[in-house]
């Protein structure tokens, strides 16, 4: 049972210190979670935060809480969800019900603007990264159908401008098609 408090104590512990300190939304968390969670607590695979990156990317609500709920049921089931949810949620919570009660004086504030400004190259760089972290694994993997299937949503998006709902259906479909294909293979 002690081992049990500590787990969730140091999964709610790190989510909630991603959360209170990413700034950018969801995709800029997912490098943070994979350096705290695959590099240094060992608690998932590289392959298995690609692929949870993947489902929190295509379902409803923010990345950072679906990929937070994926990995705390990973982790330790429904309590380990639950647990992570909490972690996640509450800082922006907390620093939104703050603004919320001296809206007014931040919304004159120069250095407070000019922060904001300022973190907008940041952020950009940040999902700069996760791109190629992630593309980078996938073409590692040398699996010809990922790669195919990587560039032909990224050639969707940038130059036929199609809707991501549908690049994402479209991929998906194509991703279980091979993954039953394979699996009869074998």
């Amino acid at each position: 049972m002690k081992n049990k408090r500590k787990l969730y104590f140091k999964l709610f512990t790190s989510t909630f210190y991603l959360s209170a300190f990413t700034f950018g939304g969801g995709y800029v968390i997912i490098p943070l979670m994979k350096r705290q969670f695959v590099d240094d607590l060992k608690w998932l695979e590289e392959n298995e935060m690609l692929d949870m990156t993947a489902i929190a990317q295509s379902g409803p609500g923010p990345v950072a809480v679906n990929a937070a709920i994926l990995l705390g049921y990973r982790v330790s089931g429904l309590p380990g969800a639950l647990v992570a949810i909490m972690g996640t949620i509450l800082p922006p919570f907390l620093i939104l019900s703050a603004i919320s009660l001296f809206y007014d004086a931040f919304r004159e504030n120069r250095m407070i603007s000019a922060f904001l400004q300022a973190m907008k190259p940041a952020v950009t760089a940040i999902i700069c990264d996760v791109v190629f972290s992630m593309g980078s694994g996938i073409i590692k993997e040398k699996e010809k159908i990922s790669i195919f299937i990587m560039a032909g949503a990224f050639l969707s998006s940038c130059m036929l401008h199609i809707s991501t709902m549908m690049i994402v259906l479209v991929c998906g479909c194509i991703g279980l098609l091979w993954t039953v294909w394979k699996g009869k293979k074998r």
